[in-house]
């Protein structure tokens, strides 16, 4: 597994074999290959439709989502986007299908607010490791800062090492506020490794777990380890 979509991700496709469709993820450029049963395939004109809609973010970690057409009931999770919802019922169609949403939603911010972006990572606190993940279930380094960013209103890559060819690099660690990306390499040279930085010299990343550690200008100082775990390459600000 290479990566995860989330219910209201929007994919084109572009090419079948047996079962299998091969799709371009409309956020990233991301191309992958999914289990037909994965996905509603739809026609051009639903499509256009759906890409100019406003969306939403899910803000629970878990929330149900109720099919009130067959009455079945599915979860979603944080960062699922929900388009022309009604705000008063949480009520929305999607692809002839009437829904109702029993969580909380937000809009995409217009303008980082830093104190929202710092409590969205905390909510992934303890979060598996998941390589290719990006859900409160499961979810690697990559993938977390790219749904943190995503709900506050800047969208990232997927990959670390695309990752870090965005923002302004600081010179120093101590240039780095609450929010900034930084970029861990390994023996070769090459980027493997992102999480988003906390006060005091601190850093909350996806690595066994979502967890926070001492970093400092050598890289992330694991106190249960009492060692380095990660090589600090640079630390980006992104707005």
């Amino acid at each position: 597994m290479v990566t995860q979509l989330l219910f209201g991700d929007l994919m084109e496709i572009k090419g079948r074999k047996n079962s299998w469709i091969k799709i371009r993820c409309i956020d990233d450029n991301y191309i992958a290959w999914v289990d037909e049963k994965q996905i509603n395939v739809i026609d051009a004109s639903q499509y256009k439709k759906l890409s100019n809609q406003k969306y939403s973010y899910s803000e629970d970690l878990v929330a149900p989502l109720l099919n009130t057409s067959d009455k079945s009931v599915q979860t979603i999770v944080m960062g699922s986007k929900i388009r022309c919802i009604s705000t008063n019922t949480n009520e929305f169609n999607l692809v002839g299908n009437a829904y109702k949403l029993e969580g909380q939603l937000r809009s995409p911010a217009k303008k980082l607010n830093r104190n929202q972006l710092i409590e969205d990572a905390f909510a992934y606190l303890n979060t598996p490791y998941l390589w290719g993940g990006k859900t409160p279930m499961g979810i690697d380094c990559s993938g977390f800062t790219q749904m943190v960013y995503a709900m506050n209103g800047i969208p990232l890559p997927r990959d670390a090492s695309q990752q870090a060819e965005s923002g302004h690099a600081m010179s120093f660690i101590e240039e780095a506020e609450e929010g900034d990306l930084a970029f861990f390499d390994n023996s070769e040279g090459r980027i493997t490794h992102v999480g988003i930085m906390l006060e005091r010299h601190r850093i909350i990343h996806a690595s066994g777990k979502v967890r926070v550690d001492r970093i400092d200008h050598q890289g992330i100082f694991r106190d249960d380890l009492n060692d380095y775990s990660h090589s600090l390459r640079i630390i980006k600000k992104l707005s």
